[in-house]
């Protein structure tokens, strides 16, 4: 599979009351990550015709980052779609080399032109799968 990463370093606005990235704030950082890799392997022709809405979030908080810290953020797609959806994978670790943030996010295909999901075609799939 196809790995890909992402520096993100907290900016003040990241951060909630608590004093740490607030819990949306991963989210969108989970959207980061992976709209980024899609713009990385993707044809320039499928990323004018399609694009990806996120279905479902699973998503684990295992520590805290604050203003200023930087998170490596690293995604995968560890099997073949199923039809116009797959699971994507994503891990925020921070300097201290431990997990932040473990997330499986479920992504489905949109044709831009109908707006209807799309069956992802294998050698799209292809550039998620191969090492």
């Amino acid at each position: 599979m196809t790995r890909f990463t992402l520096s993100i370093t907290a900016a003040p606005e990241d951060i909630d009351e608590l004093g740490h990235v607030n819990n949306a704030v991963w989210v969108q950082w989970i959207q980061r990550i992976a709209l980024a890799h899609w713009a990385a392997v993707a044809s320039a022709e499928d990323q004018a015709a399609y694009f990806w809405v996120i279905t479902r979030h699973e998503i684990d908080y295992r520590g805290n980052v604050r203003a200023g810290e930087t998170v490596t953020g690293e995604t995968w797609v560890p099997a073949p779609p199923k039809g116009a959806r797959f699971d994507r994978h994503v891990r925020f670790t921070g300097a201290d080399g431990k997990v932040k943030v473990e997330a499986v996010t479920t992504w489905a295909l949109i044709d831009k032109a109908s707006g209807r999901l799309l069956r992802v075609r294998p050698e799209m799939a292809e550039a998620f799968l191969s090492d």
